[in-house]
């Protein structure tokens, strides 16, 4: 272990995000004198301008849908709900606050050393640091060089826009420029249908915005079960939002003034024509921040963008490990926390420490209805070749849901046919996020569909949706 100077450490941590706070912590908690290092808030992109903001903007706006249904709950509302965005604006903004001085005093908690300053890799035993200024400006407090037994890289990603379009933070923007907004766009344009453009597609149409939803792919959230995305395109198709699937569309025909922003769009093979929306969002994924952090100093490989790594999270140079999104794969923040323990583990000689399992990763999407899935597609298990027997159960038969007043979607289980082994669990519909804890569970403990289907779930809830559909693998279904 390092010892010595104030500038030793067992463990620096390149990166504050969710995947680096949670490294950082973990830790301490297990002994190390641990640096935390970023010269963006604590916290990264999930809390700022990302997981958080978003969730809270979409729980604005779900409400708000909710309310417009309020009479078939039996309460009558005196005269007609207005929304306020610029307070559903402030309320995000007191969320994330909240949220970052709660991790704020975790870092005094498990007394890490938080060090505010752009880092950069000297080797894989040390870090240099631009310090930030105490007036905040970046690199106006000098230079820190940190020696470390180990160093955790957990850099992560930025937003990227598709070539040949600028955004402008107004007329055309990202997610980022949304979470700064407090203002509602009458129309807008989102381009890319993964998890993030169905977000804003669904938030923005249920805050009364009129929404166009493009995706290049033949299927909206392209990643899910094929079951899921069908049922998602109905979904927003029934609510009004208007879905171009295998869009295309040439850069150069995006035109945006003051009076909006228009594309000549159309479905592969068939005629274009131009649309129009007062703002453009583009949801074309995220780019690796690799640049610039000293990576070329190490014998760490990357291959087009992406840091390589074995299942520990170690790079090819001793001592040097890498998380979350610079490592590729999923790309989520629970994730890249998950990724975090396993190195902090690792380095600490933990002899009973596991590889990242990325099948057993839950994912989640939090569109109007929820989509949350661990484990392989329907198909994936096509292109495996692997022998399956499905149970599938729609919310409708679920009294909870029906209560509730949501009941859109269902839960589908796949299963080996020969082996029994749960292959993946994929829920569409209210509270999926939520479920999804328990499938989780299901696949830590390798839980098969009948141990799932015999376990109590307690009635009426939504969880009974899971145990219905893991006895319909076998045909047992009691209540569909």
């Amino acid at each position: 272990m390092a010892v010595g100077s104030s500038n030793d450490f067992d463990l620096v941590v390149l990166g504050a995000g969710t995947g680096g706070y949670a490294a950082a912590f973990r830790a301490s908690q297990l002994g190390l004198k641990v640096a935390l290092v970023d010269e963006d808030k604590l916290g990264g992109t999930c809390l700022h301008r990302g997981c958080i903001p978003t969730k809270a903007l979409l729980e604005s706006a779900a409400f708000n849908e909710r309310l417009r249904h309020a009479a078939d709950f039996g309460l009558i509302l005196g005269g007609e709900t207005t929304f306020d965005y610029a307070k559903a604006a402030a309320r995000r903004d007191m969320v994330v606050n909240r949220m970052w001085k709660g991790v704020q005093s975790l870092v005094r908690k498990y007394d890490v050393t938080w060090i505010a300053g752009r880092g950069r890799l000297d080797g894989a035993h040390k870090v240099r640091v631009s310090m930030t200024g105490e007036d905040g400006t970046r690199g106006g407090g000098g230079e820190r060089t940190l020696n470390a037994t180990d160093v955790i890289l957990a850099t992560g990603s930025r937003v990227k826009s598709l070539p040949g379009i600028e955004p402008d933070g107004t007329r055309i923007v990202t997610s980022d420029d949304v979470l700064r907004m407090d203002t509602l766009p009458a129309s807008v344009i989102v381009i890319g249908a993964g998890a993030v453009g169905v977000e804003f597609a669904s938030m923005y149409h249920d805050l009364g915005s009129t929404v166009t939803l493009l995706e290049y792919l033949p299927a909206i959230v392209p990643l899910e079960d094929r079951d899921v995305s069908k049922e998602l395109e109905r979904s927003f198709n029934r609510r009004g939002i208007k879905v171009i699937t295998n869009a295309r569309f040439d850069a150069a025909s995006v035109k945006a003034d003051d009076s909006g922003v228009r594309i000549t769009v159309g479905p592969e093979g068939k005629e274009a024509t131009e649309i129009a929306a007062e703002m453009l969002l583009v949801a074309a994924g995220r780019a690796t921040n690799v640049e610039d952090v000293g990576l070329e100093t190490t014998a760490a490989v990357v291959d087009r963008g992406i840091v390589k790594v074995d299942g520990h999270m170690r790079t090819a140079e001793p001592h040097l490990y890498a998380i979350g999104d610079i490592v590729g794969g999923l790309m989520l923040a629970h994730t890249a926390a998950h990724e975090g323990i396993t190195a902090v583990h690792t380095i600490a000689g933990d002899p009973d420490v596991h590889p990242m399992d990325y099948m057993k990763q839950p994912r989640a999407t939090y569109c109007r209805p929820e989509i949350a899935s661990v484990g392989l597609t329907e198909q994936e298990c096509e292109q495996r070749g692997l022998p399956t027997k499905i149970g599938k159960v729609p919310f409708q038969a679920i009294a909870k849901a029906l209560i509730g007043g949501e009941y859109e979607g269902f839960a589908k289980v796949i299963a080996n046919k020969e082996t029994e082994e749960t292959l993946g669990i994929h829920i569409i519909g209210p509270h999926a996020t939520d479920l999804i804890a328990e499938a989780s569970l299901a696949f830590t403990l390798e839980a098969v569909p009948w141990e799932i289907g015999l376990t109590t779930h307690a009635h009426p809830t939504l969880s009974e949706v899971l145990g219905e559909t893991a006895m319909a693998v076998d045909g047992r279904s009691i209540n569909f």
